[in-house]
């Protein structure tokens, strides 16, 4: 299935994309997707449903972030062999963990703003991955039972908040507007292999980035498991799994987002998102 949320912010319904791209309405079968609704057995009683008896939702309706009330927005940093290498970084002996704060969430096609005295802000397309069971102390084995499903994510970054104002990489990860989920929330079964999907992004028609799930230096099952000695890892919560190669800081010469721009970027089989940028408002 291609779970989704739709409506004003705030007050999105939970729906669904039926098989010829119609959303349907599913706020009669349960209140929201988030946490509460992703498990197995929920996910397996909305599949049974007939999505042609489920009422349509007009062409054109604003779509919300595909996980509602997601409580853990973590991200792994330099997961790719080829983006390590245009960042000029090792690849890393243990995965490099950092967050987005939960109200850098919006949805898919929302603006993205660019932070006040922002001189780097920069693109970053992700497989996300969703968790519907809670997951603590688990075997990479047992890692992939506790996926919900898979999404887009774009980890906007402020490059120089991130890595020249001392201290984590949060400060320059979670920003309002930088963390676009969606614009579905994909169940695994209709993902074969999450580890050989193409994923892309473009910046006002130009292709920058241009990569594939299989250079991951560290898989899915890994990252769960690895996670989760840290952490209890909770229904709703994200992983964004890092991202390929074409990163503006990684251009020469680096180059980065701009009032007026355009993104659009996707991961094969997960759907696209568009993105106008935009300043943040003057005082």
């Amino acid at each position: 299935m291609k779970l989704l949320r739709f409506g004003p912010r705030g007050h999105e319904k939970p729906g669904l994309l039926d098989a010829g791209g119609v959303i349907r309405d599913l706020s009669a079968h349960l209140p929201d997707l988030d946490g509460r609704h992703l498990d197995r057995e929920t996910l397996a009683r909305l599949a049974e449903l007939d999505p042609s008896r489920l009422p349509e939702v007009p062409a054109g309706t604003q779509l919300g972030p595909c996980v509602g009330r997601v409580g853990k927005f973590i991200c792994i940093g330099l997961n790719y062999s080829d983006h390590a290498a245009e960042t000029g970084a090792e690849v890393p002996p243990e995965p490099v963990v950092f967050n987005k704060w939960t109200s850098a969430i919006c949805g898919p096609n929302d603006d993205v703003t660019i932070p006040r005295d922002s001189t780097k802000t920069d693109w970053e397309v992700e497989l996300g991955v969703v968790i519907g069971k809670e997951a603590r102390y688990v075997s990479e084995a047992e890692a992939m039972d506790h996926v919900a499903g898979y999404c887009v994510v774009n980890d906007v970054s402020e490059r120089e908040f991130q890595l020249e104002r001392s201290g984590s990489w949060d400060k320059g990860k979670g920003c309002d507007t930088f963390g676009p989920l969606g614009p579905w929330l994909v169940t695994p079964d209709e993902i074969t292999d999450p580890h050989a999907l193409d994923l892309w992004l473009e910046v006002d028609g130009q292709r920058y980035q241009d990569g594939n799930t299989r250079t991951m230096v560290y898989q899915i099952p890994f990252l769960i498991s690895y996670l989760s000695r840290f952490m209890s890892l909770q229904p709703g919560d994200v992983i964004s799994t890092g991202t390929p190669p074409g990163v503006g800081m990684g251009q020469q010469p680096p180059t980065y987002l701009k009032p007026g721009q355009h993104m659009r970027l996707g991961i094969e089989g997960l759907g696209e998102q568009y993105q106008a940028v935009v300043a943040e408002p003057s005082r």
